[in-house]
């Protein structure tokens, strides 16, 4: 079977959404750990709403937090190898940060349930991402469905 040109364009562009989206994560999480990037460094903690840490001074960060955006982030460089694993992570991640988003929503920023920890900027973010992502998931799987016919 003879793959078409736009074929070939659209696997490429999904693996290359995948790998920005995997190395954006990877930056994030690594970013978390840096003194000056990150307010209230000296108080990070492990995970909970104690942590006083925030990126950029806007989004709440812990070591936790930190760790799940770098391993997000090798998932996604990683998934981004082939057209149909970099789909899934985008379908797949965005529903992940979806769930989020409706975890931050839910659970009472003082209470030890916000183990992530989550604040009202990190909500809107993981509403965006969740939305973003599972839309390019879709769009890229939609369009790799319609060139195998």
């Amino acid at each position: 079977m003879a793959v078409s040109h736009s074929s070939q364009i659209s696997h490429s562009a999904v693996r290359l959404v995948a790998a920005f989206v995997g190395g954006v994560f990877l930056l994030v999480g690594v970013a978390g750990f840096i003194p000056g990037l990150t307010t209230g460094y000296d108080t990070l903690q492990f995970a909970g709403h104690h942590s006083q840490a925030a990126l950029l001074g806007v989004f709440a960060v812990s070591i936790l937090h930190n760790l799940v955006h770098i391993a997000f982030g090798v998932a996604g460089l990683i998934l981004s190898r082939t057209p149909a694993a970099a789909t899934a992570f985008l379908i797949g991640g965005g529903a992940i940060y979806l769930v989020l988003w409706l975890y931050g929503l839910i659970v009472d920023a003082g209470s030890v349930a916000n183990f992530v920890p989550v604040n009202t900027a990190d909500n809107w973010l993981h509403l965006l991402l969740g939305a973003g992502m599972l839309v390019l998931g879709l769009v890229f799987r939609a369009r790799r469905t319609a060139s195998k016919e």
